[in-house]
């Protein structure tokens, strides 16, 4: 396939693009989370372990700015900010859910040889 440019990027296969957007060790289970509903920042926090508070934004944002996540902020006091997946994002659900059925795979591969 001959390189391509995305948003003003040069990529040299559609992988690599899908992986920047997606991949990395956070926005997968980010994504994933969002799937069947809305969640505040707090909400994320609390149930993605080990993620820390600069990353989990840092993520937020970059799905955002890339179509899969919706941000929602609310004029209250205290501040109410919700996520939740657009078209985009549900879309790649099902991707998301294919590599983690290889992952569970290869983790079942791996524990049957100990």
């Amino acid at each position: 396939m001959p390189d391509f440019i995305f948003k003003g990027k040069v990529y040299y296969n559609p992988v690599q693009l899908v992986m920047e957007q997606i991949g990395g060790v956070w926005k997968m289970p980010i994504l994933w989370r969002l799937k069947y509903h809305t969640m505040r920042y707090g909400e994320l926090r609390n149930d993605i372990p080990h993620i820390s508070d600069k990353m989990l934004t840092t993520q937020l944002r970059e799905l955002e700015a890339d179509g899969y996540v919706h941000r929602q902020v609310y004029a209250v006091v205290p501040p109410k900010t919700e996520y939740s997946l657009t078209e985009k994002g549900r879309e790649v659900i099902p991707l998301i859910t294919q590599i983690r059925e290889y992952g569970n795979q290869l983790i079942e591969k791996e524990n049957k040889k100990l």
